[in-house]
């Protein structure tokens, strides 16, 4: 590698400056968009340090000081985020650290078994192993092989990835689908096809119609299929029980899109009122796509009218609107910084992904929680219109999610104030106080519409990649209730710990800390019930202590009185812990130094813990180690330890025969 030093050391020189700019911008490494591409630098360059230059694991981000001090004058925003851009570059270089020593293992042995089969070309399918098992970039692979003198063959690795992902995109579809498997989806020659038959894309303007009673009338200018046939899978008929794909002149459904899910429902075809019933839609180049199974044959012209579930579209509504709303409270309570990854928009929840290196505190969920039901009961109006996207970009503080390519015209969401306001005067300060996003899913009118948000779980997807779930209405609803119920119980274990029987209070805990876990509630709430709970818990524990230190002190006092002119003595103790025997031992050799003393512990789980100690003055006649084994042995027991003190345990028996001979056996002796 001699002849690589000189690359490799302007490679990570380079790589050092690149990532320290491009992190300082706000960029994070991922396995997405501009985030791979800081990735796939930053292993690149970790990659010549430890295999050409054999630097030590973590070298990489020692060199970020250097690139700060060299570059901060002219660029005050390294120094400001040096601290941030060490930890990120630290963080991925852990990461990396051990799939790169596997890597490199895994090329070298290659590397003999192609020298020995005399190939010089790295095929596709070992390079898909490294990535696919291993974790080990393509583009590393490639590089290697090169300073190797070898070939890579990285069509070959395209089509196995790509095999892959027809794997991972066909096992999702079949799911969707019922696990039928037929998958119904367009591609380009399908697209094509239909328009160069002259079929125009699907005008779904009534898709935004809020009126459980709205529907829209077409025709069935396509049935889908998915066979393989001469005009790509499209039909001019279908029968009864037929799963297909239709496509209408004119639909009222939702196709799946940003994060939303797709309308379900049902199509009515011709005139003997065949029912296409919809489990799925999807749009592809325009062309929406109602997926679903017929009730009665149809025919390609034969007049359809939708009837999109609006019950359902009604739940889907709020929870699109509350991750706007998220949206906004995020980067009012946490950072401005706070940029969104993804979403989910279902009936049942949503789900929000954006960037923040760190779990959210309780106070800062409690915070977002409060925010977004401010808004709720706020009833402020939501405004939807569709501007030229020149104009809705100069809008102060509009959000558009990175990486997403947005339409011109583009349709604008905003909460509280009216679009043709802002475009009015875009510059003003006011409206990065609302929520204004570029978005083309269905909303409700108004936000009271959503009447209640819950934020029922906030946990890390990806590095510095954060996820919160929740629900509105009913479901959030549901949750608070839940969530006084159990506040409620735990409430009243903290007024009875100390009054009520102290196992009870702890069987009652126990469930308790179960049925918190187990629970869907507030995750700002369960945070904070959850550390209420362990304080009580952490009160039984005390109590049981000193309940156990009551019964102990009676003992020793028993102990006192029992031990007085005694040379052995033998006794049985209940209700205390089996660490009190050296307490016991201890108070014996305090109040008679010349006293055997052999116990017996009846513990509340009811075991028999044995111990015994004898005075260093009489350990030649019988060590207390050898009593003990002597004295449990004959009742089946085991134990052991030092010739002064020796502890063990005993199976059920007859204790007062134990001591018995446990006197005896000593009285012999002394």
């Amino acid at each position: 590698y001699v002849p690589l030093r000189d690359t490799a050391s302007r490679a990570i020189a380079d790589h050092a400056r690149a990532l320290s700019f491009a992190i300082a911008d706000g960029a994070m490494p991922s396995n997405e968009g501009r985030g791979y591409v800081l990735r796939r630098i930053l292993r690149r360059g970790v990659r010549y340090g430890q295999q050409i230059l054999d630097a030590d694991r973590g070298f990489f981000a020692k060199l970020i000081p250097i690139v700060v001090d060299t570059f901060s004058d002219a660029y005050p925003e390294l120094k400001s985020k040096e601290k941030e851009i060490i930890e990120i570059i630290e963080d991925e270089e852990r990461a990396f650290g051990t799939m790169l020593d596997r890597g490199i293992a895994h090329f070298e042995e290659l590397k003999v078994k192609m020298k020995d089969s005399n190939r010089d070309t790295v095929t596709g399918s070992e390079a898909f192993f490294m990535y696919d098992t291993m974790g080990f970039p393509p583009d590393l692979t490639e590089l290697m092989a090169e300073e190797a003198k070898l070939k890579f063959d990285m069509d070959g690795f395209n089509k196995e990835m790509e095999a892959q992902k027809e794997r991972s995109r066909l096992d999702r579809k079949q799911k969707k689908a019922g696990g039928t498997s037929i998958v119904l989806e367009l591609i380009a020659e399908q697209t094509d096809y239909l328009s160069k038959q002259g079929i125009l894309p699907t005008d779904d303007s009534s898709k935004y119609s809020r009126e459980a009673s709205a529907t829209a009338s077409g025709k069935v200018v396509a049935i889908f299929d998915g066979s393989d046939t001469e005009t790509f899978g499209f039909q001019s008929s279908a029968s009864s029980g037929d799963y297909v794909g239709l496509i209408l002149d004119n639909t009222s459904f939702y196709a799946e899109s940003g994060g939303q899910e797709a309308d379900l429902g049902e199509v009515k075809i011709g005139p003997d009122g065949a029912t296409l019933s919809v489990t799925d839609t999807q749009v592809f180049g325009g062309y929406v796509l109602h997926i679903g199974t017929l009730s009665a044959p149809i025919s390609v012209g034969d007049d359809s009218t939708t009837y999109v579930n609006y019950e359902r579209r009604n739940m889907l509504n709020p929870n699109h609107s509350m991750t706007h709303v998220l949206n906004q409270a995020l980067r009012e309570i946490v950072s401005d910084d706070v940029d969104q990854r993804g979403s989910l928009v279902s009936a049942d929840k949503l789900r929000f992904d954006f960037t923040n290196k760190k779990a959210l505190k309780v106070d800062q969920l409690q915070k977002t929680e409060d925010f977004v039901n401010s808004i709720i009961s706020s009833k402020q109006p939501v405004y939807d219109e569709v501007v030229p996207l020149s104009d809705a970009q100069s809008i102060n503080g509009v959000r558009a999610v990175f990486g997403e390519f947005y339409p011109d015209p583009v349709r604008v969401i905003s909460f509280g104030q009216d679009v043709q306001t802002m475009l009015k005067d875009p510059d003003s300060a006011a409206w990065t106080e609302s929520s204004v996003e570029f978005c083309g899913g269905t909303h409700v009118e108004n936000t009271a519409e959503a009447e209640e948000f819950v934020i029922i779980e906030e946990t890390a997807v990806a590095k510095g990649v954060r996820r919160i779930t929740a629900v509105t209405r009913d479901a959030a609803k549901e949750c608070r209730e839940a969530g006084k119920a159990l506040e409620g119980r735990i409430a009243k274990a903290e007024e009875e710990v100390g009054t009520r029987d102290n196992e009870e209070m702890g069987t009652e805990a126990t469930t308790l800390r179960k049925d918190l876990d187990a629970s869907v509630i507030s995750a700002p709430l369960k945070a904070t019930l959850r550390s209420r709970l362990e304080g009580v818990q952490k009160k039984i524990v005390e109590l049981n202590k000193a309940k156990a230190g009551e019964k102990l002190n009676k003992c020793l006092s028993v102990v006192r009185e029992s031990v007085v002119g005694k040379s052995v003595c033998a006794e049985r103790f209940a209700g205390i812990e089996g660490k009190g025997a050296v307490k016991i031992a201890e108070t014996v050799k305090k109040t008679n130094p010349e006293c055997c003393f052999f116990g017996v512990i009846e513990t509340d789980e009811g075991k028999l813990m044995a111990f015994a100690s004898v005075p260093d003055d009489k350990i030649g006649e019988l060590s207390a180690n050898d009593w003990l084994k002597e004295v449990l042995g004959k009742f089946g027991g085991r134990g052991g330890g030092k010739p002064g003190f020796a502890q063990g345990q005993a199976p059920e028996c007859d204790v007062d025969e134990l001591l018995s001979f446990a006197m005896d056996t000593m009285t012999e002796k002394v």
